[in-house]
């Protein structure tokens, strides 16, 4: 589908960023702008940034920024279409729909369908005679019928096509269920269902929309579980199983478990605010997702290795996004599942609330690890618990946890916290000798932060963004830049982007930064809002223009003249060598 370029700059026009942006973040006003914490990264000094005379946002500390659109894209995980629907029916406005074929929204609309058509099929086939051992399998593992529907739970059937046969019948293709990720082709080119003879679990988003499957499977085969892969509607990095049903817990706190089966089995016993990551281990873009519905999490994983080395890795995830962790030490049982079981759900309950800091769970992870009557492994274990105590931030969870330390190794507490001082005397060394390698090298500071994007020119690169920003405050401006075009930028990004504004200014459309929300990904947006947020004087703009475009055009030759240099070189050791085989060939 393709949205008129009108209608994108009337949403962007009724859209105030400030508005838009305060159902998220608590802002405060500060002279001609807004400042709150980042709602997409963890910090407690504010550096999140809104100017909403250029209606942009920009992140100071990780870099996040752009218009509203990207705004919502980031904030919702949404890609760009959809973005442009929220807003839409945000504003009261129909988003119209031009051109015949179908495009990103039909695609992932018929994807969504399809899944949800899949989940209403596998939840039929789990009270047919051919669902009977996934039935048997669920109702034995205590699961009531009632929680089986609330999760809408089914069963794939042990066939190579019952999906394929079911939704042929609906008038969906084999490619259609290929694009679902609910179908897979071998390479003889033979298409047939991905899950079968396998429990099914569907995967819901925010929004309650199907995305995905698990399916446990029901012999030995392997995997023991299989998930859907990523498709243009599911990520499994970006989405958590039962989220859709936990953001309406009352109970403050999001209880991490390692699976299905787990997460389902609270829900089942009143611990309704359970997630579980899809198949993969808990990610940064997981823990700034559980970050927006909850500021407290526990970490219920296994009591075994694999567990305490999962909990070990979410931790400072979660930290890093804003949340008060936890860790439930597991103990009478291997998950909670079976530990509700076993002791029942006040036993679960007393656990939960007795759940560790995650700071001592940590210490007596290291402790595990030494023998603390040998003195040589006693030093091991200071040297590693001294390393964690000095990555706390705050001075009293350092003398605090530090005197827990030092009490498992039979040291004073002083020692301790001298041995911190000198680690984070250390550590803060390191960061000044860092700090003045980039103040002495003013070119690094001068380079897009972000990963992939490097300028080859900083000179003309920074005459190149100096013109753009003058575009976006006056697309007027444009009569000015003559016929300068993009082709001419050192920066190819840079480049692309002053076409793409040099168009809308000339066609009379919007030159806002949200403009380019549809031609750019997250990494260059953010860097655009970078380039528009720094300083520009619009005094003597038509003087700056001349002096910019002189600065690009110089650049440029002096490029054009290198290469030809390097042409000239070139084909000069190419003669050189022909020359010398020549001479020693008789």
């Amino acid at each position: 589908m393709a949205i008129p370029e009108q209608f994108i700059d009337e949403l962007v026009a009724r859209t105030d960023i400030v508005d838009l942006v305060s159902e998220y973040v608590r802002l405060t006003k500060k002279g001609n702008s807004y400042w709150g914490c980042c709602p997409f990264h963890s910090e407690k000094t504010p550096s999140f940034h809104v100017v909403p005379d250029r209606q942009i946002y920009k992140c100071f500390g990780c870099g996040k920024g752009g218009g509203v659109i990207n705004f919502v894209m980031e904030i919702d995980n949404l890609p760009y279409l959809d973005a442009v629907r929220q807003l839409a029916q945000r504003a009261n406005m129909t988003v119209p729909e031009t051109g015949s074929s179908p495009g990103m929204r039909e695609r992932r609309e018929k994807l969504l369908t399809i899944n949800k058509q899949a989940a209403r099929m596998f939840h039929q086939w789990l009270y047919q005679p051919e669902g009977r051992q996934g039935l048997e399998y669920l109702l034995g593992r205590g699961l009531s019928k009632a929680t089986l529907t609330n999760f809408g739970l089914g069963f794939a059937p042990n066939s190579w096509d019952a999906l394929i046969r079911a939704l042929g019948e609906q008038g969906y293709d084999k490619r259609d269920l290929l694009d679902a990720g609910l179908a897979v082709n071998n390479q003889d080119g033979r298409i047939y269902d991905r899950f079968r003879n396998r429990v099914m679990f569907p995967i819901i988003d925010v929004r309650g929309e199907v995305i995905g499957f698990g399916g446990r499977v029901m012999d030995d085969s392997t995997p023991k579980y299989l998930n859907s892969p990523d498709t243009p509607v599911y990520n499994k990095s970006r989405n958590v199983f039962a989220l859709n049903r936990a953001k309406r817990s009352k109970a403050g706190r999001v209880i991490l478990t390692e699976g299905y089966m787990d997460t389902i089995a609270l829900h089942q016993a009143g611990f309704d605010s359970a997630v579980a990551s899809l198949g993969t281990s808990l990610t940064a873009e997981h823990a700034q997702l559980l970050s927006r519905y909850f500021k407290n999490a526990v970490i219920a994983y296994d009591g075994d290795g694999a567990g305490v080395n999962a909990a070990q890795r979410a931790i400072p995830l979660l930290e890093k996004a804003g949340l008060e962790v936890k860790v439930l030490r597991m103990r009478g049982a291997k998950d909670p599942d079976e530990f509700i079981k076993t002791h029942g759900r006040e036993a679960f309950n007393k656990l939960l609330n007795e759940s560790e800091n995650h700071i001592d769970y940590r210490l007596e992870q290291i402790k595990s690890k030494y023998d603390l009557t040998d003195d040589t492994q006693r030093v091991e274990f200071l040297r590693e618990a001294i390393g964690l105590i000095a990555s706390l931030r705050s001075a009293v969870e350092r003398e605090i946890y530090g005197g827990h330390a030092a009490q498992m190794a039979s040291i004073s507490s002083e020692s301790m916290a001298l041995e911190v001082k000198k680690e984070l005397n250390r550590r803060f060394r390191k960061a000044q000798k860092q700090q003045v390698r980039r103040e002495l090298n003013p070119s690094a500071q001068l380079q897009p932060q972000q990963r992939g994007l490097r300028y080859d020119n900083i000179r003309s690169a920074q005459a190149e963004e100096g013109l753009i920003r003058l575009l976006l405050l006056d697309p007027g401006l444009i009569a000015e830049m003559g016929t300068l075009q993009g082709e001419e930028f050192s920066s190819p990004l840079l480049g692309r982007v002053f076409d793409f504004l040099a168009r809308r200014a000339r066609d009379g459309l919007s030159t806002q930064l949200s403009a380019l929300a549809g031609q750019l990904d997250s990494q260059e947006m953010d860097h655009m809002a970078r380039v528009v947020s720094k300083p520009q004087s619009m005094a003597n703009s038509q003087q700056a223009i001349r002096d910019y475009i002189a600065i690009i055009r110089s650049e440029l030759l002096r490029r054009q003249e290198a290469g030809q240099d390097d042409l000239l070189r070139s084909a000069q050791q190419r003669y050189q060598k022909k020359k010398a085989y020549m001479e020693d060939t008789p």
